[in-house]
């Protein structure tokens, strides 16, 4: 199949915009919980009349202010409830939020403030207040700072002491579907982030297709713990779909709480990137290992797949149900508490899940929802759905989306969610929208005859090696990340005669490791070149090697003495840059191909 149009597409009014559910909803239903954060060992509750109270302050200080609508407004912060508040005021002031994570550089902040032409910004912390500063100075028209932490909060309020509740809501009311609600720079792994500019009608319109599809999470009652940085397209997306359905949306201060705040708050579903499903997994086999229950946990795991595989099927037998049963209780429980207890469903996005994550989740009982979209897209484009999923695909298109897949393997989109354009960028936009609507991803993927797509790699990293073999890197490198002492790999040869790979070492995994191993003290500097930590790491290589042909299969490896890094050689959604990793690490490469220069 070449091309699938999922039915059933849900409309959307010409004055439709992002505030208008929410402050329907404190008219209507203000009692209801909108949102949760955690204060000292638990989580407060605030009622959708008291988070539109707060955000309506907010808005009517912006509007004090003097900004007009359609002025860019940015946010530097983590994920936090009041990224989520400046998030709504400032539509609710006809404005345009621009979000810049909190890892930014300078020159990276200074590209983006003056990219966008931003007239204000909330600063989280005194800390990124200075990264700020150092480039303040060639920002003239970003008048107005707030820092979160130094009272931000209370300063905007006071400001709009003088506007009145009325005149917030008949600005609000003013904003229409096709108004800019957002500009979003993507981290990108290749030159200067470029602002996807995303109207209110690209985010209704997917909210309103997504809660179609999955009603079962998007539905009064359900709740989930957001944790993903705000400043991704994915959360975000996730936060009007949860607030616009009445889920509790409850906000995690940070990973390294993760796991204690998931007991806390008992979400119902989650949201996450691979990599936290690929922790999950390998700190929980990890830990067994170390405790001596190795063998258990190994059996535990190969059973769950096997009962999703078969469950896929249509047939559990017999004997997988029996062993399924045993460990439900002895291990499969334990490892749905340490998600909270009450998770049904997690949704997945930012980069492919990998088949046999999918089924051991599944096989556990927990359903991670695979789902496909890019920041152009405003997140997803294609889900799976509790009733029609298909593991080791990223499901269908939303309900009125359309998938064709181009000659040459291309992912075209088109629908309601995509984008107009880059900011200031028309001979990108041209290069990836065409006059009909069709959005050229960049990716490659395949559909099936049931309209399923699946993502085989990127377009621009294929290699093609001397022999003139094509390589799709994605496939060998997501199968050696399932291994718990792999953080992150890069597959090169590219003009080569043969393929390589460049990996780095899980710093966590690493320590249990050494430790076991009798190498504790050690680092992974020290043992680059040790033969028991290539040993280990060849078992991962040889896993990999199987989903491919000899020709494209990994002939040798290098590990490399540091993981990369968020913002230097990794984008903001873990994607590795490869052109940052080729340079810093030429000298590998090189070292690996030296017989061959010769």
């Amino acid at each position: 199949m070449q091309e699938y149009t999922s039915p059933g597409e849900v409309s959307v009014a010409d004055d439709a915009n992002l505030t208008g559910p929410l402050f329907e909803a404190a008219r209507t239903n203000p009692d209801r919980v909108a949102v949760a954060h955690r204060v000292g060992d638990k989580f407060v509750d605030w009622t959708t009349r008291q988070f539109v109270d707060e955000i309506t302050a907010v808005a009517a200080g912006l509007i004090g202010l003097g900004i007009e609508p359609g002025q860019r407004v940015c946010i530097m912060s983590a994920t936090r409830l009041e990224w989520t508040i400046l998030d709504y005021a400032i539509w609710a002031a006809g404005a345009v939020t621009v979000p810049i994570y909190e890892t930014s550089s300078a020159e990276q902040v200074e590209w983006i403030v003056s990219d966008s032409d931003a007239v204000a910004i909330f600063i989280e912390t005194p800390e990124l207040r200075s990264i700020y500063d150092e480039v303040a100075g060639k920002l003239p028209n970003c008048g107005h700072v707030f820092v979160i932490d130094e009272g931000g909060m209370e300063a905007i309020k006071a400001a709009g002491t003088g506007v009145s509740k009325d005149d917030v809501e008949a600005r609000a009311a003013g904003v229409t579907a096709d108004d800019l609600a957002t500009l979003v720079y993507t981290s990108g792994t290749t030159g200067r982030p470029k602002g996807c500019a995303l109207t209110h009608r690209n985010f209704v319109w997917n909210v309103a297709q997504s809660e179609s599809a999955i009603r079962d999470l998007m539905t009064e009652g359900e709740s989930t713990l957001l944790f993903l940085p705000l400043a991704h397209i994915f959360a975000r997306y996730i936060q009007v779909a949860v607030i616009n359905a009445g889920v509790k949306l409850g906000y995690s201060t940070g990973i390294p709480q993760l796991l204690e705040e998931l007991g806390l708050f008992k979400p119902s579903f989650l949201l996450a990137v691979p990599r936290v499903f690929e922790k999950v997994y390998n700190g929980a086999q990890q830990k067994a290992h170390g405790d001596g229950k190795g063998k258990i946990f190994d059996k535990a795991a190969a059973v769950a797949e096997q009962y999703s595989r078969e469950q896929a099927a249509g047939k559990v037998g017999l004997q997988t149900k029996i062993w399924h049963g045993l460990f439900d209780k002895l291990v499969y429980g334990k490892l749905r508490n340490a998600m909270g207890g009450n998770v049904r469903y997690a949704v997945s996005g930012g980069a492919a899940l990998g088949e046999r994550l999918g089924h051991f989740f599944n096989g556990i009982g927990v359903l991670i929802l695979e789902g496909y979209g890019l920041t152009e897209t405003t997140a997803p484009a294609t889900v799976n759905r509790p009733d029609a999923f298909k593991i080791g695909t990223v499901g269908k298109p939303l309900p009125g989306t359309s998938v064709k897949i181009a000659a040459d393997g291309e992912i075209l989109l088109k629908g309601g969610q995509i984008f107009g354009g880059y900011y200031h960028n028309d001979e990108a936009t041209r290069e990836v929208l065409e006059d009909d609507g069709w959005f050229h991803s960049g990716d490659l993927g395949q559909l099936d005859g049931e309209g399923y797509l699946r993502i085989t790699g990127r377009k621009k990293e294929i290699l093609v090696t001397a022999g003139g073999k094509n390589v799709a890197p994605a496939i060998l490198e997501d199968r050696m990340r399932a291994h718990a002492l792999i953080s992150q790999s890069m597959v090169v040869g590219d003009g080569m005669p043969f393929i390589a790979a460049l990996i780095t070492i899980d710093p966590e995994a690493f320590v249990g490791w050494a430790e076991a191993n009798g190498k504790g003290g050690k680092t992974v500097a020290d043992l680059v070149d040790d033969p028991e930590l290539h040993a280990e790491v060849q078992k991962a290589v040889d896993e990999a090697n199987q989903a491919v042909s000899k020709a494209e299969s990994i002939r040798t490896f290098r590990i490399l003495p540091e993981d990369f890094e968020v913002g230097i050689e990794l984008s903001q959604k873990m994607s590795v840059k490869r052109h940052v990793v080729s340079e810093k690490y030429g000298h590998v490469i090189d070292d690996i191909y030296s017989d061959v220069k010769r």
